[in-house]
């Protein structure tokens, strides 16, 4: 029962774990590799390890009752390998579930290493025609799919990719920042008080903004097309959209009163850790496509950062992914070729959360299949099933990648959405409800899965 996996980012690996778990034999395909002692990357990536995080460190909201919880409460449940790593390298991040991406990234490759029925094999997978002792595959690529498989996954399809662009953060050096002038607070004072907050009064905001709006953007690569994800926006095109925009969007200061004053800023920059040291701290909502050098003079108009020191600059970078509605079904099999999964970014989600949880059911759904059975896809009810719900029935001529809300749960029902007039409340109540379906699914599956 062997099964080809070709991705080494998140949903690769854990599909790949999840698939070996499960009694399968797994041949793990990664493009980036070393070639006469020099390595071969991606636009993106700075490594060849696998599970590298090249944006944010963040897995999103611990938070009882939304969403993101949500979901990785269900992933938990489902033994999800990543998501246990996640767990076991978390740095502080108030509400948050953030991780050391070094750590990360390395206990991904350890793991991978220690599982006697995952082969490992360093090099570009072109072509996706069945092999005789592979009883199915699972497409893990994410953003930066390789130009020649992209084109075969066209030809298998007959369905263009879509294309928009993943921002990557800038990273400061935590001891180049003048703790003098920021103050440790979470939203609200939500969980711990891990994040470095940067407070700005309306003439700091001014100056940062005119210089922003006046900054030189990047070149773009030969391969890039300007079209960015909603969800997603570098900061200078917020910035255009109106004066007050990122006051309302990644530098909104609303519940985060500065306990010096007792007044709440003008406008806040937060920072996040970025391992356990505290050593380096991202800057939240922050990318951005601009060239290195206005990028350091814009953002070191920032109180606290006038003398920081870049790790790592904000960067844009190509995501592709398939057009999930017209091709896949609800278990993530491409519907002309059920023997083809896709999982990750590439499928259509959005996030590292999302991605590693398409890995996790592409892994489940590829064993039952390797074994001769049926995969039963997970209930619509749950965060994971709501999820693939999105993908595969979304409207195709207007599809775009999503990450894990409440308005893709199934809603309660309208008499109860009457009588519950409490937001939070109602929340509660959909995650419960949902919990317990994946429990429920969750027992019918495991015979197939322990």
């Amino acid at each position: 029962m062997k099964i080809r996996v070709i991705g080494g980012g998140l949903a690769g690996p854990e599909a790949a774990l999840t698939a070996a778990r499960l009694g399968c034999e797994v041949d793990l395909y990664e493009m980036r590799t070393i070639i006469d002692g020099k390595p071969r990357l991606t636009p993106a990536h700075q490594t060849i390890d696998f599970g590298e995080l090249v944006c944010s460190n963040s897995l999103k909201s611990e938070s009882p009752n939304t969403a993101p919880w949500l979901l990785k409460q269900e992933m938990r449940r489902g033994r999800s390998a990543l998501l246990r790593l996640a767990d076991e390298t978390a740095v502080p991040a108030g509400h948050a579930l953030a991780v050391d991406r070094v750590e990360f990234s390395r206990r991904i490759s350890e793991a991978i290493a220690a599982e006697p029925a995952i082969r490992v094999i360093r090099e570009e997978v072109t072509s996706l025609s069945a092999e005789p002792d592979v009883k199915c595959t699972i497409v893990a690529t994410g953003p930066l799919t390789s130009d020649a498989l992209s084109k075969e996954i066209e030809r298998l399809t007959g369905s263009g990719h879509l294309a928009f662009y993943d921002s990557i953060s800038p990273i400061v050096d935590a001891e180049s920042i003048d703790m003098e002038r920021v103050y440790f607070a979470a939203r609200w004072d939500k969980g711990t008080a891990d994040y470095i907050n940067c407070p700005m009064d309306r003439g700091e905001y001014d100056r940062f903004l005119d210089a922003l709006l006046a900054a030189e953007p990047a070149e773009a690569k030969e391969w890039e097309k300007l079209d960015y994800f909603e969800g997603c926006l570098p900061i200078e095109v917020l910035a255009r959209r109106g004066r007050d925009t990122l006051r309302f969007g990644p530098m909104k200061p609303v519940g985060l009163r500065d306990p010096r004053t007792g007044k709440t800023p003008w406008a806040v920059v937060q920072l996040r850790k970025e391992n356990l040291r505290a050593e380096s701290y991202n800057l939240v909502g922050f990318q951005n496509h601009l060239k290195y050098g206005d990028q350091a003079s814009v953002l070191r108009l920032i109180p606290g950062l006038e003398s920081a020191r870049f790790l790592r600059y904000g960067q844009i970078h190509r995501n592709t992914y398939i057009c999930a509605p017209a091709l896949l079904d609800e278990t993530l099999r491409l519907k002309k070729e059920p023997a083809i999964f896709f999982a990750g970014q590439i499928s259509g989600v959005e996030g590292y959360t999302e991605s590693i949880a398409t890995g996790m059911l592409a892994g489940i759904y590829a064993a039952a299949l390797a074994r001769g059975e049926e995969p039963a896809p997970v209930p619509r009810a749950t965060a994971l099933g709501s999820l693939m719900h999105y993908i595969t029935h979304a409207d195709a001529k207007d599809f775009q990648p999503a990450n894990i809300t409440f308005d893709l749960l199934e809603p309660l029902e309208e008499e109860l959405r009457k009588k519950v007039r409490d937001k939070k409340e109602r929340h509660r109540m959909q995650c419960e409800r949902a919990l317990a379906a994946f429990d429920n699914w969750w027992a019918r599956t495991r015979s197939v899965v322990a």
